[in-house]
């Protein structure tokens, strides 16, 4: 008796060609615009959400876990680009998909800013000293 596998889709795998042409269309940045940070960043969310619905239903499938796994780093990659480019495009689209990383993100960098900022008045109050020193 043949066995059947059961395959991963189109419908699982990847975004279809109409969800994806509707996330270039909500998303893009002008009227030719296919590849802008926001647009990648879009796909890669309904990509990583699909992939965590197939892996609630198909836990032990490895290798879908390490290709979200991927997909996940690309994004986190890409919203670090896009905040440190545009941070108004930035917070637009992290609240128009909801991004928990994105909260994650900004106070990252909220947080390295006050160390700046802390580290810039230590120097600031350092330095006329040493300029007083030289002068003599």
């Amino acid at each position: 008796m043949a066995q059947t596998i059961p395959r991963i889709g189109n419908d699982q795998s990847m975004l279809d060609k109409k969800n994806k042409e509707k996330l270039i269309k909500k998303f893009r940045t002008h009227d030719n615009d296919t590849g802008s940070p926001q647009v990648q960043i879009a796909i890669l969310t309904a990509e990583i959400e699909q992939l965590s619905k197939h892996l609630k239903a198909h836990k032990h499938d490895y290798s879908s876990r390490r290709g979200l796994l991927k997909k996940v780093a690309e994004r986190r990659r890409l919203l670090k680009y896009l905040q440190k480019e545009d941070a108004p495009a930035f917070a637009e689209l992290a609240a128009k998909l909801k991004l928990k990383i994105a909260q994650k993100l900004q106070e990252e960098e909220e947080a390295k800013a006050i160390l700046e900022k802390k580290f810039d008045e230590v120097l600031g109050e350092d330095e006329p000293e040493a300029d007083v020193v030289e002068e003599k």
